[in-house]
């Protein structure tokens, strides 16, 4: 099957749009998430948002206020660890959604797609050639020397 540029292009920015899409839902659940951690002794709980930050901290018991401040501390210290932890397992659990993502949309843009060739350009499109043409018209185009530096990447 044979695809022209401009199907090509369509099926691309129609998966980018898909993905954009995507990412702003997924951005807007983040947005909205928390996590929230009780002391093993049950005395507090922490809850924390998307970036970690303390949204509240609840004293179910009145036994800190005999605790050492050093104690305390600690307490505090390995709840709001604990939150920011959870927080973190979620939003990489929301994140994995967009596992090969890159691929997908590299393939949509370069037509590579397994051992068909469905641009009939040997399984990715030449960008530089299919653009020659305008490239051309730019004004003082001189297409016969290339730049310094992408003699540099390329070398």
């Amino acid at each position: 099957m044979s695809y022209s540029f401009e199907d090509q292009l369509n099926q691309a920015m129609a998966s980018l749009e898909e993905q954009k899409e995507r990412l702003a839902e997924s951005t807007r659940r983040m947005q909205a998430m928390t996590a929230e951690a009780r002391s093993k002794d049950r005395m507090v709980t922490a809850k924390v948002g998307p970036q970690g930050e303390v949204l509240a901290l609840s004293f179910h018991t009145t036994a800190y206020q005999s605790m050492a401040p050093a104690e305390l501390g600690a307490v505090l210290k390995d709840v709001l660890n604990e939150a920011k932890a959870r927080m973190g397992e979620r939003i990489t659990a929301e994140m994995r959604g967009f596992e090969g993502v890159g691929e997908t949309l590299r393939m949509n843009f370069t037509g590579e797609r397994g051992d068909e060739d469905p641009f009939g350009v040997g399984g990715a499109l030449d960008l530089d050639a299919l653009l020659a043409p305008l490239t051309a018209m730019r004004p003082g185009a001189d297409r016969t020397v290339k730049s310094r530096k992408q003699e540099e990447f390329n070398g």
